[in-house]
């Protein structure tokens, strides 16, 4: 068997595929079982016994991979972080700062141009305000 198959190009391609199957399945132990059935297969089609023990090692880092994408869309999804989902609506960042929105002036400049009067400042750096939001929780999948 060749070792840079075994120890780079398919565990690569197992942390990969495994991010993939992960954001289409959603279910880290089908993801782990999905591999764990075609490792199975290849280990008895294209290799002898002995890779048998990598096959349980590669399902192993499939699981954990699905694991850690399911934890990182949990945290983007569940986030009240601004920057992160494109939420804002006490005015207020994540680090408690205003953002420069004032609901006092918003009302007093109600005729004016609003066009000149988008400043969209942030103190958290995202730079996004009610028209500019492109990455929001509505296009994100659950």
């Amino acid at each position: 068997m060749n070792t840079l198959l075994i120890f780079f190009a398919i565990p690569v391609a197992t942390i990969i595929l495994s991010i993939v199957l992960q954001k289409i399945l959603q279910s880290p132990l089908l993801v782990a079982a999905t591999f764990f059935a075609i490792f199975l297969i290849v280990t008895f089609a294209a290799f002898d016994e002995s890779f048998l023990v990598f096959a349980i090692l590669y399902t192993l880092l499939a699981l954990i991979t699905a694991l850690v994408v399911r934890f990182i869309c949990c945290l983007i999804n569940n986030s009240n972080n601004p920057c992160i989902n494109g939420i804002n609506n006490s005015g207020i960042c994540g680090c408690g700062n205003s953002n420069g929105n004032n609901s006092a002036n918003d009302s007093e400049n109600e005729d004016t141009n609003d066009e000149s009067d988008n400043s969209n400042n942030s103190c958290c750096g995202c730079n996004r305000n009610a028209t500019n939001q492109y990455f929001t929780r509505r296009y994100i999948r659950r």
